[in-house]
C-alpha cells in the first residue's frame, strides 16, 4: 500500500530518520511513553499522552500527509500481550 506515493516501508524509514536526527534529543527527555505522530514530508508532529488526541490533531493538521506514529522511548507504539520493551532493550 502506498501513501502519497510512498510505500509503508518508506514512511517508516523517513519517520524513524526524522525522529533520530531531528527530534529525539529535544522530545525524549520528559516525554517517555507519549504518542508521537510525525508528518514524514515536513517533520512537523503532534505529541500527547492521550493517543486519540495526538492522532486526531495530526489528521486534522495534516489531512493528506503520510504519518508515522511511535511511542517515545519504546520500540513499538502498542503491544499485544507480553511486556513493552524500551528502545534499545534486547
Amino acid at each position: 500500500m502506498s501513501i502519497q506515493g510512498l510505500s509503508a516501508e518508506e514512511v517508516v524509514r523517513r519517520g524513524r530518520a526524522i525522529y533520530e536526527n531531528k527530534l529525539r534529543s529535544e522530545l525524549e527527555p520528559g516525554n517517555k511513553g507519549k504518542l508521537l505522530v510525525i508528518n514524514v514530508e515536513t517533520g512537523e508532529y503532534e505529541m500527547d499522552a492521550d493517543d486519540v488526541a495526538a492522532g486526531e490533531r495530526a489528521k486534522s493538521r495534516f489531512p493528506h500527509a503520510p504519518l508515522f506514529t511511535m511511542r517515545i522511548g519504546y520500540r513499538a507504539a502498542y503491544r499485544l500481550g507480553g511486556r513493552a520493551l524500551e528502545a534499545g532493550a534486547p
